[in-house]
């Protein structure tokens, strides 16, 4: 057991997580016997999952995926069926009491991240990657009963005015405020694609059918425009900020205007986490507002 996913999930998950890495043991010998898989890896885990390297019984290699099924993680399995490999990792089966996933395996070591190790224009070759799967994950439909952006983003303006009389910084208040109010322009049309919701470097990873395919989805619907943030967060480079927003638009063909409300919009449901949770703004995601308010 992972001694980084207990504490991640002890500090961020509460009694939940505390009850899912309980349950872990027991659940990983369930799911080995029940799918016939043999391990023939050293676990990895992020902050929320725990993933094995296994081999099915027919030799082929896979990769057995345990998480806690919430309302980000109950949309994964239908996102990756719908998606059926193209851009994004295969799903190979799935327990839908559980939420436990079994995927292709892809090359853990080969991440995008990698290539932003070498900096410069490598950086911009992996953001142009991402806005290339970005394009052909967001052109497929979400299929009814996924969440929906149109939802969220209501709630986040509910949300804002007590926000907003939180913040100590009259810059602050304001830049969070001109969010709000981009979000309300678009509000009336959130749209209908399936988004992938956390498309950055490292959810990018090299497989055998494709250089690059994405994992780890937190998908809903809506507005491809509010996909493009991670992208332009990760690696932040602020003489970056523009391009990046201007070369992912142009590759998925969105609307400027549009996009530039949703990536506010995003910036503001990352700026509305931290004040609810007691923590100060994220300068460069105050960075990335500006610098799109000034356009």
């Amino acid at each position: 057991m992972p001694a980084g996913l207990i504490e991640s999930q002890y500090t961020y998950a509460g009694s939940v997580g505390r009850a899912f890495i309980a349950a872990l043991p027991a659940l990983v010998d369930e799911l080995l016997r029940r799918w016939e898989l043999r391990v023939d890896g050293p676990s990895m885990h992020g902050m929320a999952a725990l993933v094995l390297p296994v081999v099915r019984p027919d030799g082929r290699p896979a990769a057995i995926k345990f998480q806690i099924l919430d309302e980000e993680t109950e949309g994964e399995p239908e996102a990756l069926r719908l998606w059926a490999g193209h851009g994004a990792a295969r799903l190979l089966d799935y327990d839908d009491r559980t939420g436990t996933l079994l995927l292709e395996r892809l090359d853990p070591r080969r991440m995008l991240s990698t290539i932003c190790d070498q900096g410069g224009a490598q950086t911009r070759q992996a953001v142009l990657v991402i806005a290339e799967l970005l394009a052909r994950l967001t052109a497929v439909p979400a299929p009814t009963g996924m969440r929906r952006l149109g939802d969220i983003a209501a709630r986040m303006l509910t949300d804002l005015p007590a926000a907003l009389a939180a913040i100590d910084d009259p810059d602050e208040r304001a830049l969070l405020d001109h969010c709000g109010g981009a979000v309300g322009e678009v509000i009336a049309e959130p749209g209908a694609r399936l988004l992938h919701w956390d498309l950055h470097f490292e959810n990018v990873v090299a497989g055998d059918r494709e250089p690059w395919l994405a994992i780890d989805p937190k998908p809903l619907a809506g507005d491809p425009g509010f996909d493009l943030l991670p992208a332009i967060d990760n690696r932040f480079d602020p003489d970056d900020v523009l391009w990046r927003f201007d070369a992912m638009t142009e590759i998925l063909q969105l609307d400027r205007q549009r996009a530039k409300a949703w990536t506010l919009g995003r910036v503001l449901q990352n700026s509305l986490w931290e004040i609810q949770d007691g923590r100060p703004l994220v300068p460069h995601h105050l960075e990335v507002a500006r610098q799109l308010k000034a356009r």
